[in-house]
């Protein structure tokens, strides 16, 4: 795709955005770093769901080091009400534990002053950051012009022709950033994950399938082959995952029938041997 003919799809994007969803509330201040744990949360979530997240784990402990040092299981469990309450409980953990490897402190806010460039490549250095993530730190935390995308936009964006197969695959929308302003990234983004996020929860989302429709036509049709496209992938997946499983055990079942086979053969040979001494020793005391 050319790119005036995407730049003009995201034009169009964002108008069916504003006609189907209402604006978000703003994002309330916070610190540097709260930016940071509740994009781990809002990642492929509802925003009210992510924000009840970051209430409970506000309430439920002492302060952030407990939470770096609470299990996975645990932190799940807290987050239960979550999509994908494991998933978001591990990035969740895994970023807290790069920031503190990095900084050696939770207090981020000095790196608001700091050249944005090198900031960023901070944030980007840590091998558990995920694209969305960071952009949401760079756009809410770090004041600069990157608009997050997870999962559940990226499929959006791909069944309306926004991106194709390989950009959804690598996870980004060339472009994005120059078709929609910096004055309008946040409110862009804030738009975007409505129906991304209701989609992920229902497929058949009356509203999103909508919306689909009037940015592309025959986008919701798109949606169910990709959806469609999808189960069978999962399903090849868990076959070839069951087939390996199977292999393994019936590699492991010859390797143990092998070794007792060894086993057996030794033990043989030992009675052999000791058979041979005690008749030996009989002839010789004859």
């Amino acid at each position: 795709m050319s790119a005036t003919n995407r730049a003009k799809l995201i034009t169009k994007l964002q108008t069916a955005l504003k006609k189907h969803y209402d604006v978000a509330p703003a994002t309330p201040s916070r610190p540097l770093l709260e930016h940071a744990l509740y994009a781990c949360l809002l990642e492929d979530c509802p925003a009210d769901l992510a924000d009840e997240g970051l209430a409970k784990l506000e309430q439920d402990y002492f302060d952030w080091n407990e939470v770096r040092v609470t299990t996975v299981t645990e932190l799940a469990a807290v987050l239960s009400s979550l999509p994908d309450p494991n998933k978001a409980a591990q990035r969740l953990k895994s970023i807290l534990q790069a920031i503190f490897e990095e900084f050696y402190s939770f207090d981020l806010d000095h790196l608001k002053k700091e050249n944005l460039g090198k900031a960023v490549a901070k944030f980007e250095g840590m091998s558990s950051m995920t694209p969305f993530v960071l952009s949401y730190i760079i756009q809410h935390g770090l004041g600069g012009h990157s608009i997050p995308i997870d999962y559940s936009a990226m499929v959006v964006m791909l069944v309306t022709g926004i991106a194709s197969q390989a950009e959804a695959s690598d996870g980004r929308v060339p472009g994005l950033e120059r078709a929609v302003p910096k004055s309008k990234g946040v409110e862009f983004a804030a738009l975007m994950h409505q129906p991304a996020v209701a989609l992920l929860m229902d497929p058949k989302d009356k509203t999103a399938r909508t919306f689909l429709e009037s940015v592309a036509k025959g986008s919701s049709k798109e949606l169910d082959e990709w959806l469609t496209s999808k189960e069978a992938a999962i399903k090849r997946v868990k076959a070839r995952k069951k087939e390996e499983r199977e292999a393994a055990k019936q590699e492991a079942e010859a390797e143990a029938a092998e070794e007792a086979e060894a086993k057996s053969a030794v033990l043989v040979k030992r009675s052999a041997k000791k058979g041979s001494r005690v008749t030996k020793s009989s002839v010789q005391q004859k």
